[in-house]
């Protein structure tokens, strides 16, 4: 039965039946990161290093050496990056059930008000508006909240002013909801974190990390081409690096779509 699947699966992929739609960032070195607070750490843009290119360095060969923080481009979030997940099993990168790479997703649209409002957030009340019209969020599915924030560039992506960033992302009571009472597998956003911009001011702070991870779920930033994507029936692969004991790492997010 498997094997026919697979072949059916693989015949719809080379028949245009399913397409793939690529859901992340080119990864260079111009690619907005988080900034925190100056007291704090803070995460390394990426960097590109030559080693050699058809030249004395190796006459044959192309390569390069890659440095970069865990959460930078489009990523992937372990519950051992946030407080809440770091003693629960199976937490990092590296121990990540492989199961969990592969999940249906439901994309809840709310590009308008994003648009309208930069510090715009998502609430029980849009899961509900979103329900009404294509049934229950079912359990261990991706929530992906489109925002188009992810057609921005530059400055104006990443939104920093003096009192920290303002990007939209959702309140601490869906993520409470989404996570405790629709069992989500994960939250993906088209901005820079999961959370809002000013989340840290929420209560509790940076609640979609702290009820994500919390219950051994997962965080997606940075997604792009959610507007290619229809409100059910895409199943996403999302497969971090498997760095050892890792809070996360740049991915390839794809998307299948059945048209």
């Amino acid at each position: 039965m498997s094997s026919n699947l697979l072949a059916s699966l693989a015949s719809a992929l080379g028949g245009g039946e399913v397409r793939i739609v690529d859901l992340t960032h080119t990864l260079s070195p111009d690619f907005p990161v988080i900034v925190m607070p100056p007291e704090l750490g803070q995460s390394a843009p990426f960097r590109m290093e030559r080693i050699s290119r058809y030249d004395g360095g190796g006459p044959a060969w192309y390569w390069n050496n890659l440095s970069f923080g865990e959460h930078t481009g489009t990523h992937f979030d372990a519950p051992i990056h946030w407080y809440t997940g770091r003693d629960l099993p199976l937490n990092s990168v590296d121990t990540l059930p492989p199961a969990d790479m592969i999940a249906p997703a439901c994309v809840i649209d709310r590009s308008e008000q994003s648009a309208k409002d930069p510090d715009f957030l998502f609430t029980v009340s849009d899961v509900a508006h979103w329900e009404d019209q294509h049934g229950r969020i079912p359990e261990r599915s991706w929530v992906l909240l489109r925002t188009d924030w992810s057609k921005k560039s530059g400055a104006a992506y990443a939104n920093l002013q003096a009192d920290g960033a303002h990007t939209p992302g959702p309140d601490a009571e869906v993520m409470r909801f989404l996570v405790e009472e629709r069992g989500i597998i994960g939250l993906g956003t088209e901005t820079i974190g999961t959370d809002a911009g000013q989340a840290g001011h929420f209560s509790p702070p940076y609640p979609a990390h702290h009820y994500l991870h919390g219950a051994g779920r997962y965080g997606l930033q940075c997604l792009t081409n959610l507007d290619q994507l229809p409100p059910t029936g895409s199943l996403i692969f999302a497969a971090p690096l498997k760095i050892q004991n890792g809070s996360g790492s740049p991915l390839r997010v794809l998307a299948l779509v059945q048209d």
